[in-house]
């Protein structure tokens, strides 16, 4: 008896998208990130181009990370205190990206000017020479003070800014046009939405291709099964032709598993799951490895043990394939 065919044919592929620009592209990164190009299933190599391995990039902030647990905010010691030592701690834990988070800008955070978030983008490209994501506090009107003098100040360097939502886009897209960086569309976690926020970002001028897909996230155990079926869906649909679920898709784990009581909880508070030191950084490495198979392209993590780990399941993922 035969054995029947299995191998899917694809109609499309997830688009290829650069993020950072060397001095011969101009910029000043010593490197670029490439996400993306995937032709099939992830992991299915059989059925078409497995596309770019999926990136790292190490959460940094404008501001100390105060409310960071001491397992995780041990790692970093003082570089927590400037964001320009901060990333070069980040580099050396395996960042493929920096993710600049500007927290201090939030009213309630700090209230920092648009000046210093620019002068903060600028010290952070001057200390470490890896691609970077910019990402503002999450009030519209704040951010759209504060981050066209960061497109500004990034200039040239091909950047990864965001978010733009469905009702906060005109801003930053009219700024990441005139300054030549791509974008994240943000959604919550609905397909229809996610397509949407990139339909209007195309009316306002903004091309599909250099946009990157944020659907949000959870961490194992919160939703997570429900976020692995969102970003499946959309992967489906790319490979199917639909031109406007097509963008590399950013997952932002580090906030989501830190925040679980599993991964901040102290040794006595929750007996017989292990010590902070392991616990933390695999609840991290976990969510983040679960997301990979699901169509996940860059990973925002934090802690360097779950990093190592994830850095190393990315190559194991990609041979296997």
């Amino acid at each position: 008896m035969a054995i029947p065919e299995t191998k899917e044919a694809w109609a499309a592929a997830i688009n290829r998208l650069t993020i950072g620009a060397t001095t011969a592209q101009g910029g000043t990164r010593k490197s670029t990130v490439t996400v993306g190009g995937a032709k099939c299933v992830p992991g299915l190599a059989f059925d078409g181009d497995l596309g770019e391995p999926p990136a790292v990039a190490v959460e940094v902030w404008d501001v100390p990370a105060d409310d960071w647990p001491e397992e995780l905010a041990g790692q970093y010691g003082a570089a927590l205190n400037k964001p320009g030592d901060w990333a070069k701690k980040a580099v050396e834990f395996g960042a493929d990206m920096i993710c600049l988070r500007l927290m201090g800008v939030h009213p309630d955070g700090g209230d920092r000017s648009a000046e210093q978030a620019a002068a903060t983008v600028k010290e952070v490209l001057a200390a470490v020479g890896v691609p970077l994501i910019v990402w503002g506090c999450g009030v519209a009107e704040k951010d759209n003070k504060v981050l066209p003098s960061c497109t500004s100040a990034a200039r040239g360097e091909n950047c990864l800014f965001g978010t733009i939502t469905e009702k906060n886009y005109r801003t930053l897209v009219a700024a990441c046009l005139a300054d030549g960086h791509k974008l994240i569309g943000e959604s919550p976690l609905d397909i229809n939405m996610a397509k949407q926020v990139n339909i209007l970002a195309q009316d306002a001028g903004y091309p599909l291709s250099d946009l990157v897909l944020y659907p949000n996230s959870a961490a194992l155990g919160y939703g997570y099964e429900y976020v692995i079926s969102i970003l499946e869906r959309g992967h489906l649909a790319a490979l199917n032709g639909d031109q406007l679920l097509r963008q590399p898709v950013l997952c932002n784990v580090g906030a989501e598993a830190w925040r679980t009581k599993e991964a901040r909880a102290a040794d006595e508070e929750v007996p017989g799951l292990g010590t902070a030191a392991r616990r933390g950084p695999l609840w991290e490495a976990l969510t983040a490895t679960g997301l990979m198979p699901a169509g996940a392209d860059i990973l925002v993590m934090r802690h360097p043990g779950a990093i190592a780990l994830v850095k190393q399941g990315i190559k194991t993922f990609m041979r296997a394939g």
